[in-house]
């Protein structure tokens, strides 16, 4: 029996091999999915079965792909928002043959309604399952969320409390294996590590220590959560099928007359934010690239064009990728060197940072034309917050910027500077120009106030 975790970084995804017999199956594939052909056939297994256990919001789904490079079945759950065109539909109870592995099928709907749990038994060894793959249902130290049904809030809830009992049933024993890992946009409580197992869930999760159906509903109902506009686009791409990735997941280097010269939507910088802040080209936004899975979505529309910017070649390839899993491919190309254009006399555009004792002197005097502004998410902002700040959650400054006066000054703020940057970068990128960043930000501020 082989059992691999395949994780896709910045989108904290796991995806799953399965194989014996010489025959393996793949659970939640990611869009680049040639590594789980690669993978099989290192080990003798030809891949006979892909399970999806929901449509994914976040990422598009690599199931047609590799259903077509494989000749594997696809199966995927009931009551989805329209047909998922490239699968089969399985319901509960089915149970698939993998070598000596059988996997049963659970529908466990709440975090969608099409959502499915597999449960994976070893056939040699027949007292009960040794593991379950959850999808968004349970992750270690949290649970799935339940807001993508806004006029059915409370249905949902339930139906998600309904569907964890069923899997908690499984019994103490069995290992969790879910879809997303501690940096998801799938859930804001997930444990560090990626390993668990049901009976530790039931003891340590603090989402299953509700003492009622209700009380689970009710914290459920209060959640905040964002969904970017991009969510809207892997949605009907999980029902239609994506197409495959590019087969080079490097940009067109670009000169930097070429990259003067080209018209494009957006002019990504990639680099660290304290990079991006000392010195960029006029024009540009910030996405570091360990962000990029989190905020692109937001400030990059479908069909929109990019020309990517950063420190060297890897950086390029890491960004390109990462936008390619959420379908954002109009990539231009990409140049390398900001400090030799500094060097051939390119204008820079800086954006200064300040520290506590210039925000406590701003706010002291009470200045009118400045504003401290606090891009941290609602959560974060209910738990502590700077008396006179305003509050725009980051990713929501891409239309929000709009009613922001131009004219004015703002300081950003997050918890340590980065979410600032970004929400700098993108506002200077806007034409916004009275700039700077509060470094250290929300960490500052409690260090010098403890």
């Amino acid at each position: 029996m082989l059992l691999e975790k395949i994780k896709t970084s910045g989108l904290s995804h796991l995806s799953y091999l399965i194989g014996s017999g010489g025959k393996a199956a793949i659970i939640d594939p990611r869009r680049d999915c040639e590594c789980y052909v690669e993978m099989a056939r290192a080990e003798g297994l030809e891949i006979t079965h892909i399970f999806e256990t929901h449509r994914n919001e976040d990422l598009v789904s690599g199931a047609p792909i590799l259903r077509d490079l494989t000749g594997a079945r696809v199966l995927h759950g009931p009551n989805s928002v329209g047909t998922v065109e490239y699968a089969e539909t399985a319901l509960q109870g089915d149970e698939f043959e993998i070598g000596q592995l059988k996997i049963r099928v659970l529908e466990t709907p709440g975090h969608t309604d099409d959502h499915l749990a597999f449960v994976l038994h070893d056939t040699a060894y027949p007292d009960g399952p040794v593991g379950v793959f959850t999808g968004d249902a349970l992750f270690v130290g949290d649970v799935g969320r339940t807001d993508f049904y806004p006029d059915r809030k409370r249905e949902v809830a339930g139906l998600l409390y309904d569907s964890l009992q069923k899997i908690m049933a499984l019994g103490d024993q069995v290992i969790l294996y879910p879809a997303h890992g501690a940096g998801s946009v799938c859930g804001s409580g997930m444990a560090e590590r990626e390993f668990s197992t049901l009976g530790h869930e039931r003891a340590n999760n603090p989402r299953l220590q509700f003492e009622s159906r209700d009380a689970f509903i009710d914290f459920k109902v209060e959640e905040n959560h964002y969904q970017p506009p991009y969510f809207r686009l892997m949605e009907r791409l999980n029902l239609e099928g994506g197409d495959p990735a590019p087969r080079v997941m490097r940009p067109k280097r670009l000169s930097l007359s070429e990259l003067g010269d080209i018209d494009v939507d957006h002019r990504v910088d990639v680099r660290e934010p304290l990079a991006f802040a000392s010195g960029h080209l006029p024009g540009s936004m910030n996405l570091p690239v360990g962000m990029i899975s989190a905020f692109a979505g937001w400030f990059i529309r479908e069909g929109d064009n990019v020309a990517l910017v950063a420190s060297d070649e890897d950086q390029l390839e890491a960004a390109m990728t990462h936008l390619v899993r959420i379908a954002l491919d109009n990539i231009e190309g990409g140049y390398v060197g900001v400090v030799p254009a500094a060097a051939q006399g390119k204008a820079m555009r800086t954006i200064p940072m300040i520290g506590t004792d210039e925000v406590e002197r701003r706010l002291e005097s009470d200045e009118r034309d400045w504003t401290l502004l606090d891009v941290r998410d609602a959560d974060e902002r209910a738990q502590n917050a700077i008396e006179g700040s305003e509050h725009i959650y980051v990713g929501e400054l891409n239309e929000r910027y709009r009613k922001l006066d131009p004219a004015q000054h703002y300081t950003l703020m997050c918890a340590s500077g980065m979410r600032a940057t970004v929400a700098a970068g993108w506002l200077a990128s806007r034409g916004f120009e009275k700039l700077d960043v509060y470094l250290g930000s929300m960490g500052a501020w409690k260090a010098a106030h403890d």
